[in-house]
């Protein structure tokens, strides 16, 4: 037996519909040609789908078997062209990141929350156990963004500029270096650096001073949450160096001290890495410019 999606649909609006005449009009074809379909499903199943002489027209007991499934099957069909047709209109899709910067939690909830509120259909999720191989992850359609501070020239892959920050040191208002308007690289020689557990050649503390001035500092300690961080450091057991999206909070404490590095300070810049192909999707653009305007926001606080 070859049942096929008319033919469930045939079942459920004739149920619905009572007769062959509004069924007919339900389904857009021609009464006469809704007949041979169902004697032609019949002839098939060997079997009456219909009582016939009922009105309004009834289905048979096996008519009912083909009923349920035709409720069951039908509804996650909808769906799918649904969520098809989102695609083609941009208004459904996936949408998994990877991060490569550690401390990006900080704002990217904030833009994942308003982001929810245009985009429900898109499928969002967060894939930080691919952070040190997030790149080929994107190449190979594995994640769909990567935020990353260290664009490359990778066939197929654009990265989109998101916003500058600096890169601020942070320590307890008691430390020694409190009293300096801004710090060195010779200043760590002497300091537990308490970091994120990511390889050093992810913080800017090393990228962007230490390792260009080889200096070491005397100890490190590697904590995972920002909070116990700043925890640590406001006990005065060690000096970090944090984003300054992350430090916006502390700066009016009378716990911390807040300085920049070098004398000029530093910049860097976040991108996101998106492959060339969804450049062009209405949900990823709007993701984009949220990124490049709430971290903004939350800066100037």
């Amino acid at each position: 037996m070859h049942i096929e999606f008319r033919h469930l649909r045939t079942i459920r609006a004739i149920h619905q519909s009572g007769g062959l005449a509004r069924a007919a009009e339900v389904l857009h074809i021609t009464q006469s040609a809704l007949s041979h379909q169902i004697k032609g499903l019949e002839d098939q199943a060997g079997v009456e789908l219909f009582v016939r002489r009922s009105k309004p027209l009834k289905l048979s007991a096996a008519g009912h078997r083909l009923l349920a499934l035709a409720n069951k099957i039908l509804p996650e069909i909808d769906a799918l062209e649904a969520e098809f047709e989102g695609v083609r209109e941009g208004s459904a899709g996936r949408l998994h990141m990877a991060i490569e910067c550690h401390a990006c939690f900080e704002w990217l909830f904030p833009v994942l929350e308003q982001f929810r509120k245009s985009w429900g259909e898109v499928d969002v999720d967060i894939r930080p156990g691919l952070a040190f191989d997030a790149l080929p992850a994107l190449i190979k359609e594995e994640v769909d963004l990567v935020v990353s501070s260290d664009p490359e020239d990778l066939p197929g892959v654009v990265f989109k500029p998101l916003f500058d920050y600096e890169p601020v040191f942070v320590a307890s208002s008691q430390h020694p270096l409190a009293q300096k308007s801004f710090i060195e690289a010779a200043d760590f020689r002497d300091e537990m650096l308490i970091t994120y557990p990511v390889d050093r050649s992810r913080l800017d503390v090393f990228t962007e001073l230490l390792t260009p001035a080889k200096v070491e500092p005397k100890a490190m300690r590697q904590v995972e949450l920002t909070a116990v961080i700043l925890l640590l450091v406001a006990s005065n057991r060690g000096v970090s160096v944090l984003p300054d999206w992350v430090v916006r909070e502390v700066k009016t404490s009378g716990d911390y001290v807040t300085r920049p590095l070098t004398e000029n300070g530093l910049t860097k810049r976040l991108y996101a890495a998106i492959r060339e192909a969804d450049a062009d999707k209405p949900f990823m653009a709007h993701l984009i410019r949220l990124a490049r305007e709430i971290p903004v926001k939350l800066q100037r606080r």
